[in-house]
C-alpha cells in the first residue's frame, strides 16, 4: 500500500517520505556548494513544491532561510540582500539570479539520505520581511524555537489534525504562507499547493479535494463574496474559512456565509509574532480577532501616556510570547518595536474583561480630525455595506482647518455618486468621520497579505488634487 500524500501540486503528489528524501538530496547539493550551518541563504521562489523542499533542506543544514517575495523588483531585492547579507541563493527568479550566484530550482533534485544537523534552538531559522506599509520593509528574525512555538500555537488555534485537508494559494514567502505550509506538514494534514491564486480553481478544489479548512486574506474574501456563480460550487466539506492579516469586513463575511452556509474564524497575528489571537471554532465573532491563544499575553497601553489601560480601554496592542521574533535587521530598528519583552504591534484596539480582542486600526494610520481620531477601518466597514462599492480604502490628507481631512478611495461595482456615499457614512457614524472627499479609482493597491497601501493611495490623490488645482 502506497504512503498517503502529504503535498499535492497540480497532478503530482508527494508522500512525507519522498519530501524528506528530496530535502536530504538538495541539502547534499547545497552542502557541496559551500552552504554551512549558521549561514544565511536567500530563497526567492514561486509557489512550487521545490520551495518547500528548499526550506527543509536548508534547515537540515542548520542554515538560515532568507525569504524574498517573488513579486519584488530589483531595487526591493537589492535592499533585502543589503540588510541580510546572504552568502548563497536558491530559487527560480531571474532578479535574484542577476544579483548573485543562484542554484535554480528547475534543476533536478535527486533523492538522498542524510541526517539533520542538531541546531541550536535559539539560532536564527528564517528571516521574513515585514509588510512595510510605510518605508522599506525590515527583516524579521525568527529562531528555530520561536517559529516552532508559532506552529504549535497555529495548530492548536485552528484545531488542525491529520484528518484535515487544506490548500494554499498565497505566497509562501509571507509569514502566513510559510506558517500554513509548515503547520500542515507538522500536523500530517493533506496539503494542496497552488502555483498562483485563481478563485475558480480554488473553489473547484474545495469541491474536488474535499478541503476542510480554507485560508483567506481580505482580497480572497472579497473575491469569494462577489463571485457570480459561488452557489454552483459544493463547499460543504469546509469546517470554516479563516480570515487573517486584516480586520474582518463583516458585510463581506456575512455575504459569503449567507451564500454558502460556511462560517468564518477570524485570527490575528503579525510577522513579528505570527499567532496572537484566534476565535473559537464554534461561536466565532466577526467583531473580534478572538481571544489570545494559550502562551500569548496581550495588553493595551494608552496612545498618550504609554500606561496600561483597563478592560475595554482603547490603545496600542502589545504582546509577548515564546513565539516572538528575536529582532529586526537592520538591528537598530528593534529598539522601537520591543521593550521589556513586549512587542508593540502598532495596532489600535481594546481587550474586554473576557479577553476578546477588538482591533480598530493601525496607530500610524489613524486620521486626526480636529481633536478626534478617526479609524479608517471603521469608515471602510460602512462603505462596504453599499452594493455599488466593490472595494475601498480610507486615509487622511493634510487640511489647514482641521489638521487632516478624511478621504475615501472607492472602486465601484456599479454607478454611484460621491454624495450618496458621504451621506451613508454620515448616517452611521459621527459627523467628523464623514469623508470630505471621495475619489473613484480603478484599483485599491494592496500587499499580498491584503493590507492596503494607504501611503501610495495618498500620494496618488494628492498628486491628482494638486494637478487639478494647477489647472483651475
Amino acid at each position: 500500500m502506497s504512503e498517503r500524500a502529504a503535498l499535492v501540486f497540480e497532478d503530482r503528489a508527494y508522500s512525507r517520505a519522498e519530501l524528506t528524501a528530496l530535502a536530504d538530496g538538495l541539502a547534499g547539493t547545497l552542502a557541496r556548494r559551500g552552504v554551512r550551518e549558521g549561514e544565511r541563504v536567500a530563497l526567492m521562489s514561486s509557489n512550487r513544491p521545490e520551495f518547500v523542499i528548499a526550506v527543509q533542506a536548508l534547515w537540515r543544514l542548520g542554515a538560515v532561510v532568507v525569504l524574498l517575495s517573488p513579486a519584488w523588483k530589483r531595487g526591493e531585492v537589492e535592499h533585502a540582500l543589503e540588510i541580510t547579507g546572504p552568502a548563497h541563493a536558491v530559487g527560480d527568479h531571474r532578479v535574484l539570479a542577476g544579483l548573485m550566484p543562484m542554484l535554480h530550482l528547475d534543476e533536478p533534485i535527486e533523492p538522498g539520505r542524510g541526517e539533520k544537523v542538531s541546531v541550536d534552538q535559539d539560532a536564527d531559522a528564517v528571516l521574513v520581511f515585514s509588510s512595510g506599509t510605510t518605508g522599506m520593509p525590515k527583516a524579521v528574525r525568527h529562531t528555530h524555537a520561536s517559529f516552532a512555538a508559532a506552529v504549535r500555537h497555529w495548530q492548536n488555534a485552528l484545531g488542525l489534525t491529520s484528518r484535515d485537508r487544506i490548500q494554499i494559494a498565497t505566497p509562501p514567502s509571507h509569514i502566513l504562507g510559510l506558517l500554513n505550509i509548515v503547520t500542515a506538514l507538522e500536523t500530517g494534514a493533506w496539503l494542496r499547493l497552488h502555483r498562483r491564486f485563481d478563485l475558480d480553481r480554488l473553489l473547484h478544489h474545495i469541491e474536488l479535494d474535499r478541503i476542510t479548512v480554507e485560508m483567506a486574506v481580505a482580497p480572497i474574501a472579497l473575491a469569494i463574496a462577489s463571485h457570480p456563480k459561488l452557489e454552483s460550487y459544493d463547499l460543504s466539506s469546509l469546517r470554516y474559512i479563516m480570515w487573517g492579516a486584516t480586520p474582518v469586513t463583516p458585510s463581506i463575511a456575512e455575504t459569503v456565509t449567507r451564500r454558502t452556509g460556511v462560517g468564518w474564524v477570524p485570527a490575528y497575528g503579525a510577522s513579528e509574532l505570527p499567532v496572537i489571537a484566534c476565535n473559537p471554532l464554534d461561536g466565532a465573532r466577526l467583531d473580534s480577532a478572538g481571544r489570545p491563544v494559550p502562551g500569548v499575553r496581550v495588553r493595551v497601553v494608552s496612545l498618550e501616556t504609554g500606561e496600561t489601560v483597563g478592560p475595554g480601554g482603547t490603545g496600542e496592542i502589545e504582546v509577548r510570547s515564546e513565539s516572538l521574533m528575536a529582532g529586526y535587521l537592520p538591528a537598530e530598528a528593534t529598539a522601537d518595536a520591543l521593550h521589556d519583552g513586549w512587542y508593540r504591534t502598532g495596532d489600535v484596539g481594546s481587550v474586554d474583561a473576557d479577553g476578546w480582542v477588538s482591533l480598530t486600526d493601525r496607530s500610524k494610520e489613524m486620521i486626526k480630525v480636529r481633536a478626534f481620531q478617526v479609524a479608517p477601518a471603521e469608515v471602510e466597514a460602512v462603505l462596504h455595506t453599499h452594493p455599488a462599492v466593490a472595494d475601498c480604502a480610507v486615509f487622511g490628507v493634510p487640511d489647514g482647518a482641521d489638521g487632516e481631512a478624511v478621504v475615501a478611495a472607492v472602486r465601484r461595482a456599479a454607478p454611484v455618486d460621491a454624495a450618496e456615499l458621504v451621506e451613508l457614512v454620515g448616517g452611521r457614524l459621527a459627523s467628523y468621520k464623514r469623508p470630505r472627499h471621495v475619489e473613484f479609482v480603478t484599483e485599491i493597491p494592496r500587499l499580498p497579505s491584503g493590507k492596503v497601501l494607504r501611503r501610495l493611495l495618498k500620494e496618488q490623490v494628492l498628486k491628482e488634487r494638486d494637478g487639478r488645482t494647477a489647472d483651475s
